[in-house]
């Protein structure tokens, strides 16, 4: 457990944590496979969702019957998101609540996400929390996304903190234990698109784990700094 009187910064996952998107992608999977006359396996959104958009690329193309080019299928994509980013996407709960506590203790904060830039922005925009942040790092700007250290590690370098000092929230797993094993302290908020296993291996891992913000707000317990 951390002491947030000795947290200066924070890396915000977008999907999941701050936004309620992650049930759009397994959408946007099964209208891709039906473009091309294709019965999407089952399973297939949990399985892609731990790649990066290049890897996501080459599995398409390299185990269907797709005639497109790794690249097309990234650009694919992101047209098929871009739609629901830009205009149906909601925040999730008490995400404003969070943000002002971490106003009210002068922790700096951006966001490091997987999803295109485009989309990013844009519903960051819309749902009026994207002036908020000190930046808006992207899947485009950092290829390995969250299967490495490095997205986190240069996060908290635009940040001007240490590791030790920069708090990530994330909602997913593998993202999870990429943070931790780096050494930054963590917090992870339910999504229900998460399988229940890696919800309890989440819950294990993370620093504090709440259904919601609101309830790791009450586990950091602000009343008592």
């Amino acid at each position: 457990m951390f002491d947030i009187r000795n947290i200066k910064a924070a890396i915000l996952d977008m999907d999941g944590t701050l936004i309620d998107s992650m049930g759009i992608w397994h959408q946007i999977d099964k209208d891709f496979f039906a473009e091309h006359n294709l019965i999407p396996p089952k399973g297939i959104s949990n399985q892609v969702n731990k790649m990066t958009m290049q890897e996501w690329a080459d599995f398409f193309t390299h185990n269907f019957n797709i005639n497109m080019t790794g690249e097309q299928v990234i650009q694919r994509i992101g047209q098929m998101c871009y739609t629901y980013y830009a205009e149906k996407i909601p925040l999730k709960p008490y995400v404003t609540e969070f943000l002002d506590f971490l106003d009210s203790q002068n922790i700096k904060y951006g966001i490091a996400t997987a999803t295109y830039r485009k989309s990013a922005e844009a519903a960051l925009k819309r749902l009026g929390i994207l002036d908020r942040m000190q930046f808006v790092l992207t899947a485009e700007e950092i290829p390995s996304s969250k299967k490495t250290p490095e997205m986190f590690l240069k996060s908290a370098a635009l940040l001007h903190s240490s590791v030790q000092e920069t708090l990530v929230a994330e909602d997913s797993l593998h993202c999870l234990e990429t943070a931790v094993k780096a050494g930054f302290p963590t917090i992870a908020v339910h999504d229900s698109s998460v399988p229940a296993h890696e919800q309890e291996q989440i819950k294990k891992l993370a620093d504090i784990y709440g259904l919601n913000l609101l309830e790791i707000l009450k586990k950091i317990n602000p009343e008592q700094l």
